[in-house]
């Protein structure tokens, strides 16, 4: 597929560009439209033949004279220190071939467009969709892309009044250095990706990189619901940068916030203004989607739109597939698909939204524990544990929590309807919320979440209108 967007910064030069899943392979095309010559690798066999079939060449860089390459244009999903550099990383940096990514490379191409980077652990996608959202309804030009969605080269090219709304890994920051960010925001920083940074400190630094390309006068919007985030605000305000700080969890002078269940404006005269009862923000329950829905709110009125139009679009915000997804209620019996809970802290803020919980976890776990999800413990009636996790994390949970070793998902999605329906209990959720990566048992946490889907639509009972 042809990129939208061309790169010409490396006209006439050569580059090397290794991972060719869609990123990658959107890298090469914008590369090859601006006249560079492109040297692209992959481990797979798969991807080698895909790339053929688009017409990338394909050169063995782990064979290759590194000597006239300009750079290499690394997929994200590839380390370059931690836990140990990639081999094709190590050659690159053995012949002072300077490391970028895609994002990099748009930043080089001179773009006209006005650009928000979001970043943070949990939360991402959703407050980026939430901000495309909110400039759509204010009629302006926009597109989201990044981690989320589509890779940043295949967006369509926006002129100077557009702004590009970036969901950006701390993968991507690490390949990223000069984007120029109208808006740069953090959300939240708990343990995640500790292998890829060396550990937390890593972690935190890859997540503050962010902020280092704020534009002159640009907004940096942080959450302060967690220390990490406490500190950099405090910081980045000490430096003289303009912060908006953002809760989902209390009143923050200055700044948005949810508080008993109303989302606060603080931006003005020192007088907080109620804007929106969250209840009628239907798609986005809780306390994390408080956080999402005040920092989108925060970049709506950085941005100089309205608090009307930014209101209406949090409103109207349909969700994400993955992310709290009521898939169905049968026999009485929600059945919640939020896939994207891939580490303890993301699976707390789904279990925080419901009272009697089935709960479904496990699958490859990440570094932190389960200690997240401990302040509700109480609102799980059992636990249907599956993939490589299932046996440690019945040694965490038990014997506060019943858990079932269930091995596989549709097992899970089984025996959670039997016992949601034999229970009894008030308003009963069968909740896919695994605090695990997906990888032992599926290519990615969309294949895992469309698996509890089709698990859930084989299921018999009479079926209600999903409630959104």
């Amino acid at each position: 597929m042809a990129n939208t967007i061309q790169i010409s910064c490396f006209n006439g030069q050569a580059i090397a560009v290794f991972g060719l899943g869609r990123s990658g392979v959107s890298v090469a095309h914008a590369l090859i439209a601006g006249g560079a010559d492109v040297r692209a690798w992959d481990d797979s066999d798969a991807s080698r033949a895909s790339a053929t079939a688009e017409n990338i060449p394909l050169v063995d860089l782990y064979s290759s004279d590194w000597s006239d390459i300009a750079a290499l244009v690394i997929s994200p999903g590839v380390p370059i220190e931690h836990p140990a550099p990639h081999p094709i990383a190590k050659l690159a940096r053995d012949a002072g071939v300077e490391i970028i990514g895609d994002m990099e490379l748009l930043a080089r191409s001179g773009i006209d467009a006005g650009i928000v980077g979001i970043t943070g652990t949990n939360g991402k996608s959703t407050t980026t969709k939430i901000v495309e959202c909110i400039f759509e309804a204010s009629g302006s030009q926009t597109s989201s892309g990044g981690n989320i969605g589509v890779p940043v080269l295949d967006l369509e090219p926006l002129d100077k009044d557009g702004t590009y709304v970036f969901e950006i890994s701390s993968y991507q920051l690490d390949l990223t250095a000069s984007l120029g960010l109208d808006v740069a925001m953090l959300l939240n920083i708990s343990a995640d990706h500790l292998d890829r940074h060396g550990g937390f400190d890593g972690y935190v630094a890859a997540k503050k990189k962010i902020f280092h390309m704020l534009k002159a006068s640009a907004t940096a919007i942080i959450g302060v619901d967690d220390d990490a985030c406490r500190g950099i605000a405090q910081a980045l305000e000490d430096d003289g940068v303009s912060v908006v700080r953002i809760s989902g969890a209390g009143p923050v002078a200055g700044g948005v916030y949810m508080d008993g269940g109303v989302l606060y404006d603080d931006l003005g005269d020192g007088n907080a203004v109620a804007v929106l009862d969250m209840t009628q923000a239907q798609a986005l329950p809780g306390i994390h989607n408080a956080q999402n829905a005040a920092a989108a709110y925060a970049v709506g009125r950085a941005a100089g739109i309205s608090p009307d139009v930014i209101v209406r679009a949090l409103k109207s915000f349909p969700g994400l597939a993955h992310r709290q997804e009521l898939v169905a209620v049968i026999d009485g019996v929600s059945y919640v698909n939020d896939s994207k809970g891939t580490n303890a802290e993301a699976a707390s803020r789904a279990l925080a939204c419901y009272g009697n919980v089935y709960w479904i976890a496990g699958g490859l776990a990440k570094d932190g524990g389960l200690d997240a999800v401990t302040p509700y413990l109480d609102r799980i009636r059992h636990a249907y544990l599956i993939g490589e996790a299932a046996n440690d994390f019945q040694a965490v949970l038990e014997p506060g929590v019943a858990c079932t070793v269930s091995g596989t998902l549709d097992v899970a999605v089984g025996a959670a309807r039997l016992s949601a329906i034999s229970d009894n209990h008030n308003d009963p959720v069968v909740l896919l919320s695994p605090a695990s990566a997906s990888f032992d048992q599926f290519p990615d946490f969309e294949a895992r979440g469309e698996a509890f889907r089709s698990a859930v639509a084989a299921l018999p009972g009479v079926r209600e209108e999903a409630r959104s």
